[in-house]
């Protein structure tokens, strides 16, 4: 009988070990997982702080350089302040157009020009420059060349025949209307005009 009775308590002890044994395995998984998420999670948590980090950075490098002012290359030179280009003209002797007594003048002309490839070629066409500057002021009198109004409006005078060798047109100092019914002539601009100045260097009337 006691062998009878031991049979039975050695089975029911089985199951119970086993059941045992099989809620440590559980509860060691558990465990296991829930110290690998939260070590999954702390490492996580750690690259987020270290990439919001890096992005700050990267954010306030870039308004650094914002903020910094750009230097300015001193080799590049602003149009407006480039040096002009002058092309002087031997001197002008000529007889003027005075009546009553025989006069002339002695006039040293500078031509003021649009960069260095405009005084090459306005060199090309200096004889004919020079013979139209010539007939200009042998049409001029003692009067017409005195004062600065005189000088000024020579000088607009000399830039207008001084470009029409070259095919360039500007519009005359003073020009009339045109009549009903036709068309007024187009000119060209100061713009299409490689000479943009000119400069008395000497002035002698006798």
């Amino acid at each position: 009988m006691s062998a009878a009775a031991a049979a039975p308590d050695a089975a029911e002890a089985a199951p119970k070990k086993g059941k045992k044994k099989l809620i440590i395995i559980i509860a060691a998984v558990a465990v296991l997982l829930l110290g690998g998420g939260g070590a999954a999670f702390f490492v996580m948590k750690k690259n987020a702080a270290a990439e919001e980090a890096a992005a700050e950075g990267e954010d306030g490098h870039a308004e650094h350089v914002e903020k910094k002012p750009k230097k300015e290359k001193k080799d590049k030179k602003d149009d407006k302040h480039a040096l002009p280009i002058f092309v002087p003209l031997d001197p002008f002797t000529v007889n003027l157009a005075d009546r009553d007594t025989d006069r002339f003048a002695q006039i040293g002309v500078t031509l003021q020009v649009e960069d260095a490839k405009a005084g090459d070629e306005i060199k090309a066409y200096l004889p004919a420059i020079r013979n139209n500057i010539l007939l200009l002021l042998s049409r001029k009198s003692a009067q017409d060349l005195a004062g600065a109004e005189g000088k000024e409006l020579l000088a607009e005078e000399i830039l207008r025949v001084a470009v029409q060798p070259m095919g360039i047109e500007l519009a005359p100092i003073e020009e009339e209307e045109a009549p009903k019914g036709k068309k007024r002539k187009r000119y060209d601009s100061i713009d299409d005009s490689p000479i943009k100045h000119v400069q008395f260097s000497s002035f002698i009337i006798q």
